[in-house]
């Protein structure tokens, strides 16, 4: 099997009002579902072709300096929209996505 390189199988983290309130349900104590929430989530976007065991092991590899384990890693596949394009007749559209929740073991956080 060839090994890939990690940062082109995470592309960047995505950063967002939703990615942010999954990163702070740790701290939350608001009401009981929320207390079981231990495990911080980050939310990245990812190579469309890379699998779970590619994504854990390039998070791992990329953090490696903070030492963060994953715990497990949720993927989401966004389908590209449909948009008409001005002062033209053919429509465009938006490029395929993929986003990984990932999970990491209580304690660990990548943030400063």
């Amino acid at each position: 099997m060839v090994q890939k390189d990690p940062y082109s199988i995470i592309k960047k983290r995505h950063v967002t009002e939703k990615a942010t309130v999954l990163s702070s349900l740790k701290d939350l104590e608001s009401n009981a579902s929320l207390r079981k929430c231990k495990s911080p989530k980050y939310v990245f976007i990812v190579d469309p072709s890379a699998n779970k065991v590619e994504i854990a092991s390039a998070i791992e590899e990329i953090y490696s300096s903070r030492g963060v384990k994953v715990a497990k890693v949720n993927t989401i596949t966004v389908k590209p929209k449909q948009y008409a394009r001005r002062g033209n007749r053919r429509p465009g559209s938006a490029s395929l996505m993929k986003k990984a929740i990932v999970t990491f073991q209580r304690g660990d956080k990548i943030e400063d």
